[in-house]
């Protein structure tokens, strides 16, 4: 079948029905792939070309079947994509090749970025109809990129069937880990505590204790209750956090306000308070089987308020609701003490120059054996009871 291909900076050329409905068709979707979210992204200026992030979608459309007046089309595939002159933002990363590149005279940015900007959460890439559009929108970006002026195409996190996919269009694929909780049906946070080995059981036990005995109480909030003076402290806390580590926030507060109009039915904010005080928050994004563990703050220090804030009050909200998986984030071993699990996530990756090429081809297949050892090493030390 003929495509239309079509290049967009901006979702609002799609529209939301359209865009929605097209994610909605995916297996691996979730609300980070939402017209809501991308668009907040967008119009908020938090994911734009100032900021290194210049949306360049691509875009399949086909006849509409049946329609009522010829010529009528419709979206059959789109690609998330970004020209990026920089790796900030990413999780993904490529600063040695980047840097390899500058000290052979190479420039290695401009590059285009498959990704949803700042948030490591694996999910469809190659949004599609069915198995044809999918493989149009492959050979899409595969003539993109060679007829623009890119050192290269990276598609971050997709699912394995995706990246397999890639690797038979000619990219190269890398793995990572993250660590994902899952329930077992858990009735209550204590149910899933017995099933620790006894050392990881009890010092979370110390932990959340820590938490209460200095006089710090809980709160979570619904999106649809959030109200303007918790998003405003909310990104407060945000921001102090980022600032405590010499860093600049990549959100602002009217994005968090986009996304608080838009979807709050996936949203849920956790606030800490003392002494009548808030002091720190929690936000996390979550579907019907799904949580995604995202934004933390604090204004003030608490031993272990952090993993109050940010893991046991979303897992017992998992329990309660009957989600099934909590994605922690990127990177954190750490979360294995706490019930995480590791999980191999996926990226893609076409360079131009051949000689680079081969170079980082030879460096993925040794990280690669690497990343296999570092799999088993974890399982070998589950926090479950008999290594479940």
């Amino acid at each position: 079948m003929n495509y239309r291909t079509h290049i967009v900076s901006s979702l609002s050329e799609v529209g939301q029905a359209e865009w929605d409905g097209l994610v909605a068709l995916q297996a691996q979707a979730n609300p980070f792939l939402s017209y809501a979210f991308l668009h907040a992204l967008h119009e908020s200026g938090s994911a734009t070309s100032e900021t290194g992030w210049q949306p360049q979608y691509i875009l399949l459309y086909e006849p509409a079947p049946e329609a009522p007046e010829p010529g009528t089309e419709r979206l059959a595939a789109a690609l998330p994509l970004y020209v990026k002159d920089h790796s900030y933002g990413e999780y993904v990363f490529d600063w040695a090749w980047a840097n390899a590149y500058q000290e052979h005279g190479l420039e290695y940015y401009p590059k285009l970025l498959s990704a949803i900007p700042f948030t490591p959460v694996s999910g469809a890439r190659l949004l599609a109809r069915d198995a044809p559009a999918r493989a149009a929108l492959v050979e899409v970006l595969v003539g993109t990129q060679k007829a623009t002026d890119v050192s290269s195409t990276h598609v971050l996190f997709p699912p394995e069937e995706q990246a397999q996919q890639l690797l038979d269009a000619g990219f190269l694929l890398r793995s990572g880990v993250q660590f994902h909780w899952m329930n077992a049906g858990y009735a209550s946070f204590d149910e899933f505590l017995a099933t620790l080995e006894q050392k990881k059981r009890k010092n979370i036990r110390a932990e959340r204790r820590k938490v209460a005995e200095a006089g710090v109480t809980m709160r979570r909030v619904r999106g649809p209750d959030i109200t303007e003076e918790e998003w405003r402290f909310f990104t407060r806390c945000y921001r102090n956090t980022y600032k405590e580590h010499y860093s600049s926030p990549y959100l602002n507060i009217d994005f968090f306000r986009r996304i608080g109009r838009e979807m709050p039915s996936n949203l849920l904010l956790v606030i800490a308070e003392r002494d009548g005080r808030p002091i720190a928050a929690s936000l996390v994004v979550h579907d019907e089987t799904t949580l995604f563990g995202r934004y933390w703050g604090a204004l003030e220090h608490v031993p272990c308020l952090h993993f109050e804030t940010a893991y046991y009050q979303p897992l017992e909200f998992c329990i309660e609701q009957g989600i099934q998986v909590f994605e922690g984030g990127a990177q954190g071993e750490h979360k294995m003490a706490r019930g995480f699990l590791p999980t191999k996530t996926w990226s893609a990756h076409w360079l131009a120059h051949p000689a680079f090429a081969d170079a980082v081809q030879r460096f993925l297949e040794r990280e690669s054996g690497g990343i296999e050892e570092y799999i088993d090493e974890l399982n070998d030390r589950s926090p479950f009871k008999g290594g479940a």
